[in-house]
């Protein structure tokens, strides 16, 4: 390496000289995270000598860093600006091979300890006189992150002579400069991945590999994540996986590699269409028995209080009164009962292979997810607008009278396809819901393997269907209901009245994921099957027939007129929310900022009932504006892959999702699913500096 041979040379002339100087070093700046000062191995500028050897030498107290070049998530590099020095035409600025560290929760790379930057000074006119003056920019960071701003200076008279200290120490950190011709590297290739958000490079060299580490540099404006670093065929081969956290333009990346603290490369690697495979898989979790036992009790009992989320409510009270006519037939009541439980057990298992097949092709996973898709939505409203207006009495399918009696015998021999349905649809309306004890459980299946996917979701479908086998093992319980009667004309009413209240949120959500049009003529769409539906003259084939063409419409509507989500007009939150950054969360706390983050969607009412029963009222609100706490919100409406990994990362698959940061606790505390007044103040305090 050229510039090792530089100082090796520097060392053999300190060898026979026998003059050793002063130490060459500027007046130190000292504050209690840093002292800094200019070193050089020259005492003075020699006769014709057209270069000078220095360097800054950063010493960090316990606990306190600083960046390197490319800082990693966030962060700020060192800046200096030499020209107020004096016959001086260039300053080489040289970096050491850079360290891992995590600061708030985020990946950072950067420097511990002490760290001396090397510097090439080329002079204007050799063998005379130089002044060096350094104006220095350095982010240091511990609890938080303090800007140091400040100058040096150092006069370096004409003469000869070596500073044998500054010349040990600028050779040892020169020693650490990655080998900029790449090492033994045969080949080294990287793969970018936009629509997964992975970034994944292999690298193959003739030394093997021991405790290696990737740092890689692919433009401003990159951010990656914690790397998944595997090694194979004897250690020749080093392969590291990053999730892309945030991105602007990406080039082609280059790659420094660290070995321990004697080996250190850096190398430009050669895109490729396909990613390379891993030398290995990555182990299974193993799952504890007792552990699993455990999180599937949370799960059913997170799946019984789904039961009293006004998502699901209508639709088991609807099962409930549609029971009032057959009060006398217990048979018929405990088999309608079993097949609605069937029918919620079977949309979990549904539910719970989908998922397990998506993320194993890598997709990121959640619960409720579905209701950011528009089609799903329209789908929904043609269903919940045709329930409203048969609640309402506006039609009564009639059919042929042969079909009537067959259909009637299909149910004397145990046809229970329309109480399985109804199973079923209360399961898909509880997803856009959570409920305590609701989110742990379904991250700790989303986290593990196949049997904890099922065994979790099973325990779910169980806890949601609890209400139903109740009544199946106790059909007499029916019989405590009211008789019959004109009350029941006004429990029906009632029921629409809730089902259109849920239509219109339908409607309220599409807005959101696929802009007013979309969401205007699906409801159009619907409305208009609904009505010929209602058509009482037409025979019920041509009817049927009528409204299946404009449900279609509603939902193939979506794809002529989904726009943009539309922007929130300011002013109508009643607490001043910030687009999310996760970046940015760092670097409030570093200043001493706490931040409150609010992950919502306007499909998920549980985080409606969430921030207008607890965030937006007193004592909360006089609490964020008391400690000046940044409000940060991120909207998962439509699918974000950035929200995505960051729920990843915390654990969680599902929302709401609510945690605060701040100096006293830089990777955030997270809250409970259905929030509270006390626990929010409570993570406030503790957060801050406050005992």
């Amino acid at each position: 390496m050229l510039n090792l041979a530089i100082f090796l040379l520097t060392g053999a002339f300190f060898v026979i000289s026998p003059h050793a100087g002063m130490a060459a070093s500027s007046k130190a700046h000292e504050t209690t995270p840093v002292t800094a000062r200019l070193v050089t191995v020259q005492d003075g500028v020699a006769q014709n000598a057209g270069t000078i050897t220095g360097g800054l030498d950063v010493r960090l107290s316990t606990g306190w860093k600083t960046y390197w070049r490319t800082p990693g998530e966030v962060g700020m590099p060192p800046q200096v600006d030499w020209s107020g020095s004096e016959n001086v035409e260039d300053v080489e600025f040289q970096w050491p091979a850079p360290e891992r560290f995590t600061a708030f929760g985020i990946q950072n790379f950067g420097y511990h300890g002490d760290v001396l930057f090397p510097l090439q000074i080329t002079l204007n006119v050799p063998g005379k006189a130089a002044r060096l003056k350094a104006d220095v920019s350095l982010l240091v960071c511990s609890e938080i992150c303090v800007p140091e701003n400040f100058y040096l200076e150092l006069d370096l008279p004409e003469g000869d002579g070596i500073d044998l200290v500054s010349a040990d120490a600028i050779a040892r950190s020169v020693a650490r400069l990655p080998d900029d011709t790449g090492d033994s590297t045969s080949s080294a290739v990287s793969h970018v991945d936009s629509a997964a958000g992975r970034m994944t490079f292999a690298v193959r060299t003739a030394e093997p590999f021991t405790f290696p580490d990737v740092f890689p540099e692919a433009g401003d404006g990159v951010a990656l994540g914690a790397p998944d670093i595997r090694v194979g065929d004897n250690g020749h081969v080093l392969w590291a996986r990053f999730p892309i956290l945030s991105s602007g333009p990406i080039e082609t990346p280059s790659i420094t590699v660290t070995d321990g603290q004697a080996r250190a490369f850096t190398v430009q690697t050669e895109a490729v269409d396909q990613a390379p495979a891993p030398p290995f898989g990555s182990a299974p979790r193993t799952t504890d028995l007792g552990m699993l036992v455990g999180i599937a009790a949370l799960a059913f009992l997170g799946g019984l209080i789904l039961n009293v989320m006004p998502c699901v409510l209508p639709i088991l009270a609807i099962k409930l009164s549609s029971v009032l006519k057959n009060m006398t037939d217990t048979r018929h009541v405990r088999r309608g009962f079993l097949a609605a439980a069937g029918g919620v057990v079977t949309f979990m298992w549904v539910l719970a292979a989908v998922l397990y097949g998506l993320k194993w092709t890598g997709m990121s996973v959640g619960w409720g997810v579905q209701f950011q898709n528009p089609f799903f939505l329209a789908i929904l409203i043609v269903i919940m607008t045709a329930f409203t207006a048969n609640l309402f009495g506006a039609f009564e399918i009639s059919l042929p009278s042969g079909l009537q009696t067959r259909l009637a015998r299909s149910g004397r021999t145990g046809n229970l396809t329309g109480d399985f349905s109804t199973g079923m649809f209360a399961a898909v309306m509880a997803t856009p819901c959570s409920a305590p004890l609701l989110g742990t459980a379904v991250a700790f299946a989303l986290a593990g393997n196949a049997l904890d996917i099922a065994v979790i979701f099973s325990s779910l479908g169980l806890g949601l269907a609890s209400p139903y086998l109740i009544v199946a093992a106790r059909p007499g319980l029916v019989t405590r209901l009211p008789r019959p009667g004109r009350w029941m004309l006004h429990v029906k009413a009632g029921l629409g009245v809730l089902l259109m209240a849920t239509v219109a949120w339908l409607v309220w959500v599409m807005i959101g994921v696929a802009g007013q049009r979309a969401a205007v003529a699906a409801l159009g769409f619907a409305l208009v099957a609904t009505a010929i539906l209602s058509l009482s003259r037409l025979q019920w084939a041509p009817r049927f027939a009528g409204s299946a063409v404009f449900a279609g419409l509603a939902v193939f509507a979506v794809s002529l007129f989904e726009a943009a989500p539309p922007v929130s007009a300011p002013g109508k939150e009643k607490l001043a929310w910030a687009p999310f950054d996760r970046a940015k969360i760092a670097r409030f706390v570093s200043t001493g900022d706490v931040v409150f983050v609010d992950v919502t969607a306007d499909w998920c009412l549980t985080c409606k009932a969430n921030k207008s029963l607890v965030l937006e009222k007193e004592p909360v609100r006089s609490a964020f504006a008391r400690n000046d706490v940044v409000l940060m919100q991120a909207d998962w409406t439509r699918p974000d892959d950035a929200i995505s990994r960051y729920l990843e990362r915390h654990g969680r698959f599902g929302i709401p999702f609510n945690a605060v940061y701040g100096p006293a606790a830089p990777e955030g505390i997270v809250l409970s699913e259905i929030l509270t007044t006390d626990t929010i103040i409570d993570a406030l305090e503790r957060a801050s500096h406050q005992d």
